[in-house]
């Protein structure tokens, strides 16, 4: 088993998830740190402070040494695959080879809107999730890349310099969609990420995500299997570490803890003992 954290980047401030970042680079146990890709707080109100995930996790790779990080997970209605691809391999650059690419379908309505982001329907998410991968793929691997989609269109289309990680940044795809997501995953993806829930609900994912392997032709093994774990509703440890146990006896790989804002360092000391009696 090997642990990560996230931190949101909403309702907090820079200095405090500074801390908690600079502090877990010195706690070994800690293979990962994560932020989200979000314009507005979810499941918060959503009016509050909300900082930009790529940006915020460009400045974290500057200020840390050891840590893999990224996003769970950026819609990738939000950039173009061409931008994010390029965004990618510079960060993969910056950070020395750390960077693991989170994506998903996207889903809030409400920042979509807002923008003018065209989200769409289920369907058009799901296109577009798996179009996106193509063009990623290509332009983190390819010296050109041409593709000719519903959503997207390049020709001959460069991605330099490409970043140190081969054959590109790990893929990770976060979502629970049993038809197209998890499909998505098992062709595209090197991790993927449920978004939190029980043992029993993961490991019915977890098993139509290795269905869709045997489809396709993949091992299983390629893909590390992560989860969200939350703390107790009064930051207790004890409630993910259980969470942890459980969803290692399911096959886990990597248990991400959520943890929430206001954003603390005093906090890592205490998960990290218990992290390691589960290790």
């Amino acid at each position: 088993m090997r642990f990560g954290f996230k931190t949101s980047p909403q309702n907090t401030n820079w200095a405090d998830m500074l801390a908690v970042w600079q502090e877990a680079d010195d706690i070994e146990i800690f293979e990962s740190g994560w932020n989200f890709d979000h314009f507005y707080p979810i499941f918060s109100d959503s009016t509050g402070p909300c900082m930009e995930g790529w940006v915020t996790l460009t400045a974290l790779a500057q200020a840390t040494q050891r840590l893999r990080l990224g996003t769970l997970v950026t819609g990738v209605h939000y950039r173009h695959p061409a931008v994010l691809a390029n965004m990618a391999a510079t960060l993969d650059i910056v950070s020395g080879g750390r960077l693991e690419l989170g994506i998903g379908a996207g889903w809030n309505e409400e920042e979509s809107g807002a923008y003018g982001i065209e989200l769409g329907s289920i369907r058009d998410r799901s296109d577009r999730l798996e179009e996106a991968c193509e063009v990623l793929v290509g332009l983190l691997t390819q010296p050109t890349t041409t593709f000719h989609g519903r959503f997207y269109q390049l020709t001959e289309a460069r991605n330099e310099p490409k970043g140190p990680q081969r054959p590109h940044p790990p893929i990770c795809i976060g979502g629970n969609g049993e038809k197209r997501t998890l499909r998505t995953a098992a062709r595209f993806a090197q991790h993927w990420n449920f978004g939190g829930g029980t043992a029993a609900e993961f490991a019915r994912k977890r098993d139509v995500l290795y269905a869709h392997c045997a489809d396709v032709g993949r091992d299983p093994k390629e893909i590390t299997l992560s989860s969200h774990v939350r703390l107790g509703a009064g930051g207790e440890i004890g409630p993910a570490l259980e969470d942890i146990a459980a969803l290692g006896a399911e096959g886990l790989d990597l248990a991400i803890v959520y943890l929430a804002p206001p954003h603390t360092p005093a906090v890592l000391g205490p998960l990290a003992e218990g992290l390691a009696t589960l290790d």
